[in-house]
């Protein structure tokens, strides 16, 4: 009977064919990475252009002017600086002829003095399309910087679309090389000390970035479709390495643990297939559909991290359940090649799961589970208290690289010496005929009106000296003014309007993608477990390490507490995408352990035990696996809380101190000590439930002793 159920259970199915098909099995995951890697390389990756980036009316106004062929080239300013009136006037006219020399620029203006003579403004513009102006750029660059050389006595400061573009994209290939550096050796790290053994520790760690891999590549040709933010690579790389482990992990440690309990290498195989392979796919099936919850937002950014995580998790998922246990069941007991005496030996005694510090934890919660509940519960809200102060915005430079990077610096320097006030709106107008009479009449209300008659279209440059208040009057009042009645329609773009648009967007998204994924995160629970009362309170939790991560992250990087420490700075905003990035995401992850912990504890209540000994014998059969996973995934997300750009910054440190809540204080103390208080109420059936299907499958757990077996080394 056991047999014929076990075929209920895919993820056993699955264990058992790849144990019996190691070489198809292995020489068929290669094969994929290759083929992925090698064809979404050669096809490359495409970036969303300014208008798809946006939303609303400017991201309406950007796409018109880019359907019209009417968008603007790559601009640049480079301001000389010298320490007396007119010194600049030697360097600034070998600069001209340096940079016109290039072949590269076009519109190249006279030098343009300051109001104390003192500085000198050079502007110009790359010659051709603008997206591409940051690869032809170099040149334009060399030749400035060549005549600062030459001329000590003067700064020079350039700062432009193309520039900026350069600089940042060698910022980020810089950041995502330093991070992947970084994040392998310490993911090794953690995993030589949980198993105390190379090949043990190696395989996770292989599979993990095998799936990146190939990942990348899928990617590269999804992103022909759906075209993709540039970040959107260090956000899979973040997500599929620290999964990838983790799923791994999990499975190693129970077939590890299976044997350290006396099974053999065959039936340790198939029980951890049947057991942490089930919760694998259970996990991985409940990040992708919470992930799926940002296609909701309305924003084809969000849309680029849903598919690319979704990519990730998947073949992460699938690596796990397929390749490992091929790997395993070839390599047997040679999986401990290459043991550390000290940590093989530390490994090999805590491996069946009941470690010291663990127990010291759990006793004293289970024995008073209502005062422990109160207090996690507490601890994490008052984490959470910051976050009722917490203001969303788009970063501008200085933010987003720090008040003394080199492009911060420039910036700020240039506009410092030359005011321009807050950046103008652009209005497009478009009409059946741009020249009509009534509209003609429309424009005589407004200066720096160019008409493009081919195109139907007109561009209107108005200053925003009040900032936002000033882009509302523009748009409810000014233009309904001028152009109702008219025919033609009027869209408002440029830096604040696009800012104000993609804010708004966002706050109408995040309650379709909220409800998606607590919706669907309650289903998948009641599913797998078949008790409401389990899904209800996977939610809860989860919302309780969401608002911890939103008040942190609001604490540092908001009100600047502690920022200095991690060698960021308190910047005044939250990223404006970030928050429903860190919902969707801490929403999928946190069912990792959630999932493997309630699995194991109602693996032992299948066994007989009550629900007092049933909870303490999952956490302390989990423990081993999650404090190492979580070690894992903090690590890696503390990496990305290193980088240079202050939007993976607050990523990193957030998505890092809410594994870490939830690894400790949620599933040590909150979720045992609220398990406990329900008591019965957790695995009560109601008679309407008992026919949904079920994603665990129909096997029963293996009957397992307990006590640890002890084994001598």
């Amino acid at each position: 009977m056991k047999r014929n159920r076990a075929r209920h259970n895919l993820a056993a199915r699955i264990g058992v064919w790849s144990t019996h098909h190691r070489k198809t099995a292995v020489l068929g995951w290669l094969l994929f990475v290759l083929l992925a890697a090698g064809i979404g390389g050669a096809a490359g990756m495409v970036e969303m252009s300014d208008a798809e980036n946006g939303a609303g009316d400017s991201a309406r106004a950007e796409q018109i002017l880019q359907d019209a062929g009417l968008a603007k080239p790559a601009g640049e300013l480079v301001m000389v600086s010298a320490p007396a009136p007119g010194d600049w006037k030697a360097a600034a006219t070998a600069l001209t002829d340096a940079v016109r020399a290039t072949g590269e620029v076009q519109d190249l203006a006279a030098p343009l003095p300051s109001e104390d003579g003192k500085d000198a403004l050079i502007t110009f513009a790359m010659r051709g399309d603008a997206r591409t102006a940051p690869d032809r750029v170099q040149p334009v660059l060399d030749a400035v910087a060549a005549v600062a050389k030459d001329h000590p006595g003067v700064e020079v400061h350039q700062f432009g679309e193309a520039s900026a573009g350069k600089w940042l994209g060698d910022l980020l290939a810089d950041d995502f090389r330093r991070a992947e550096f970084t994040a392998v050796p310490l993911a090794l790290g953690i995993l030589l000390v949980a198993f105390g053994a190379a090949v043990a520790a190696l395989l996770p760690v292989g599979l993990a970035l095998t799936a990146c891999l190939a990942a990348f590549g899928l990617l590269s040709l999804a992103s022909h479709q759906l075209h993709l933010f540039q970040t959107t690579y260090s956000v899979m790389f973040l997500m599929g390495f620290a999964v990838g482990v983790d799923y791994c992990l999990f499975y190693l440690r129970r077939e590890r643990d299976e044997r350290a309990a006396g099974r053999d290498a065959e039936t340790a195989l198939r029980i951890a297939a049947a057991t942490s392979g089930r919760a694998v796919l259970v996990s991985g099936l409940t990040v992708m559909v919470a992930m799926g919850g940002m296609f909701l937002s309305g924003l084809l950014l969000f849309k680029g991290f849903a598919l690319a995580t979704i990519i990730v998790v998947f073949i992460a998922m699938l690596g796990s359940v397929t390749v490992l246990p091929a790997l395993l069941s070839w390599l047997g007991d040679r999986v401990d090649a290459g043991r550390i005496p000290f940590l093989n030996r530390r490994a090999r005694h805590t491996s069946p799961g009941s470690g010291r510090i663990v127990g010291r934890v759990l006793g004293p919660v289970l024995a008073r589970p209502r005062l422990f509940a109160v207090a996690a519960t507490v601890l994490l809200l008052g984490l959470a208290a910051p976050a009722l102060g917490m203001k969303t915005e788009t970063l501008g430079l200085e933010e987003q690289f720090g008040s003394d990077s080199q492009l911060s610096v420039a910036h700020r320097t240039i506009t410092g010496s030359f005011p321009g006030g807050p950046a103008p709106a652009l209005v497009v107008v478009e009409a059946a005929d741009i020249t009509a009479p009534d509209i003609g009449k429309a424009f005589a209300g407004f200066e720096n009106v160019t008409v493009h008659r081919a195109a139907n279209v007109a561009e209107i440059e108005v200053p925003l000296p009040d900032g936002t208040a000033g882009l509302t009057e523009l748009r409810e009042r000014r233009l309904p003014a001028a152009f109702d009645g008219t025919g033609a329609r009027a869209y408002v773009t440029g830096e604040t309007a696009g800012s104000v648009d993609f804010n708004d967007q966002l706050r109408r998204g995040i309650a379709p993608v909220f409800a998606f994924i607590t919706a669907v995160t309650f289903l998948l629970m009641l599913f797998c477990f078949r008790s409401y009362v389990i899904a209800v309170t996977s939610i809860v939790l989860n919302l309780l390490s969401v608002a911890a991560a939103y008040g942190v992250m609001t604490a540092v990087f908001q009100r600047g507490w502690g920022a200095s420490l991690i060698g960021s700075e308190g910047v005044g905003a939250i990223e404006a995408w970030m928050p429903l990035f860190v919902l969707v995401v801490l929403f999928g992850l946190s069912m990792d352990y959630h999932v493997f912990v309630v699995s194991r504890i109602r693996e032992a209540r299948g066994e007989g035990l009550d629900n007092r000994a049933a909870i303490a014998t999952g956490i302390r059969r989990t423990a081993g696996a999650v404090t190492g996973a979580a070690a894992i995934m903090v690590a890696v997300f503390a990496v990305f809380g290193t980088l240079s750009m202050q939007d993976m910054q607050q990523m990193g440190v957030g998505l890092a101190v809410a594994v870490l809540l939830d690894a400790t204080v949620v599933r040590m103390v909150l979720l045992p000590s609220v398990m406990l208080l329900l008591g019965e109420r957790n695995w009560r059936t109601p008679k309407g439930l008992s026919r949904l299907p079920s994603l665990e499958g129909d096997e029963p757990a293996p009957r397992v002793d307990a006590t640890p077996v002890r084994q001598k080394v």
